[in-house]
């Protein structure tokens, strides 16, 4: 079991960071040529003024997503939800620092929040899942 979790671990990252980093093109602007932005969530604010709500909600949604299996992962790990937190936020800091490193992307304090916010809802809600289903296996067995 643990070996199928490391590849899916692996495989995930591998997805991941192919997605946010290693976009095409991403070496193609020099280093140290991304932008980074230090308003949490302006970038929803100008969309939302430009009224791009298809872009807000895929935005917004993809950071969560995206950063839910971080959170499924590290409890299926048998992480404490601290360090579910934890690899969620570094794994997002380390995503964003290379994009502007890499200039693959905009680094966004809004992204790296809904990131940790995914991680989040992945360790609780797979917490959830599996009290739910021991609890529906004891009502079967009785």
């Amino acid at each position: 079991m643990k070996k199928l979790l490391l590849v899916v671990t692996l495989i995930w990252l591998a997805v991941l960071l192919r997605i946010t980093v290693f976009r095409d093109g991403c070496f193609s602007n020099g280093f140290f040529s991304g932008r980074i932005e230090w308003n949490a969530f302006e970038v929803y604010l100008k969309l939302a003024k430009e009224g791009d709500w298809k872009y807000i909600i895929y935005l917004f949604v993809g950071n969560l997503i995206w950063f839910v299996p971080a959170g499924i992962l590290s409890s299926l790990w048998g992480w404490k939800l601290w360090q579910a937190l934890l690899f969620g936020f570094l794994l997002s800091l380390g995503i964003e620092t290379a994009q502007y490193v890499l200039g693959s992307g905009i680094s966004d304090l809004g992204d790296l929040i809904l990131n940790t916010i995914g991680a989040l809802l992945g360790y609780l809600g797979t917490g959830l899942f599996l009290k739910l289903s021991r609890k529906n296996q004891g009502a079967n067995t009785k």
